[in-house]
């Protein structure tokens, strides 16, 4: 079991960045593949950015390819969300999760709380 707790949300202008980190505790994230999922109001919950266990393997939404990486520290049971130029359909509250492997990223064992991002125009 995993318990996956996400900070780094806020208010952000149009064009600016933030950065949203997932503390995992409990059995380490370096088990899991581990990714963010977003929802925004009235729409559904769709995954954002997923990576490997190793940190080696990538994949992200094409509506946020070149502006969003992510990244972990395994040392740490961190992971990251680097968002940058973000605009105002990127509010939405985000939600990290943990999956057994990246392949099985769109069910997820496990889910954080939530950490909610608005961009203001």
């Amino acid at each position: 079991q995993v318990q996956l707790v996400e900070s780094g949300g806020g208010l952000v202008q149009a064009g600016g960045s933030l950065r949203l980190s997932c503390a995992a505790s409990g059995r380490t994230s370096r088990s899991y593949a581990m990714g963010w999922f977003r929802q925004a109001p009235g729409k559904e919950r769709e995954i954002v950015a997923a990576i490997s266990r190793s940190g080696f393997s990538t994949t992200y939404a094409d509506s946020v390819k070149g502006r969003f990486t992510i990244s972990r520290d395994n040392a740490k049971n961190t992971v990251y969300l680097q968002m940058n130029s973000l605009k105002p359909e990127d509010t939405a509250d985000y939600y990290c999760a943990a999956s057994a492997n990246i392949a099985a990223m769109q069910t997820p064992d496990h889910w954080g709380q939530g950490t909610q991002v608005t961009v203001s125009s």
